[in-house]
């Protein structure tokens, strides 16, 4: 059981089954004997099909193309282009995926697009970090879906609004007296939001924010959000 690269490394050759074998099960969420195993794939790119069973039925968000760094996510965007026969691939494969999970609720689905089609990856059956661009792209956010459906309301569709991004700040020290600065000079640029997590303590790696951009299409939303994620730090409180 991992989540965001924890626990995941490479096995080049018979001799780091061991090594990896203990990664995997000391990086895990919980106790378990069991680890997944998986091959590359050689992939065009990656996206997250937001995918949300209501008493309505099925409906999709539209797709949000993503950049993973050590397993974590650093930018999404929405909407990803893809051509009408991926679209409709990647619907058929997280429909499929979603009613064998079954419930009501949002589904962040990961699919590669390669040239030979589209392969699944991996499902979170919850909002999905990625998935936090749709807080300045969608009518409803995919929070807001997830609650909406989970209640027992319906969900007939999901518009997007305008194109998005997102960005993440990452801490690169690991301290509990710290907080999060630039705020104002990232919420200076025009159609931008920050989102501070609030957690208690930075780790190395650890996301501890995101800067929100929408803008007239996905190559200057991304522009914008790295440029306002780039201003944030986390600031290391020294006592006097």
């Amino acid at each position: 059981m991992s989540s965001s690269g924890k626990g995941q490394s490479v096995c080049r050759t018979p001799g780091d089954v061991e090594d990896c074998w203990n990664i995997a099960l000391s990086g895990a969420r919980g106790k378990s004997v069991r680890v997944i195993v998986e091959s590359f794939v050689q992939f065009d790119s990656e996206i997250t099909l937001l995918t949300v069973r209501s008493v309505s039925g099925t409906v999709f968000c539209p797709p949000i193309g993503h950049i993973q760094k050590d397993g974590d996510y650093v930018e999404s965007w929405q909407p990803h282009a893809m051509t009408p026969e991926q679209w409709e691939q990647a619907c058929h494969i997280a429909k499929s995926v979603t009613d064998e999970l079954g419930g009501y609720g949002l589904f962040g689905v990961e699919l590669f697009l390669t040239p030979d089609g589209v392969v699944f990856s991996e499902v979170s059956p919850r909002p999905h970090d990625t998935g936090m661009v749709t807080m300045v792209t969608q009518d409803s956010s995919e929070f807001a879906l997830h609650v909406r459906a989970i209640l027992g309301f319906p969900v007939t569709g999901v518009h997007l609004l305008t194109p998005g991004a997102s960005a993440t700040l990452k801490a690169n020290d690991e301290t509990s007296d710290f907080t999060v600065g630039g705020i104002e000079e990232a919420l200076a640029i025009p159609r931008t939001q920050i989102r501070v997590f609030g957690k208690p303590e930075t780790k190395v790696g650890r996301r501890m924010a995101v800067a929100l951009s929408a803008g007239q299409d996905v190559e200057e939303a991304r522009k914008t959000a790295v440029q306002a994620a780039n201003m944030l730090k986390v600031e290391v409180n020294h006592v006097q």
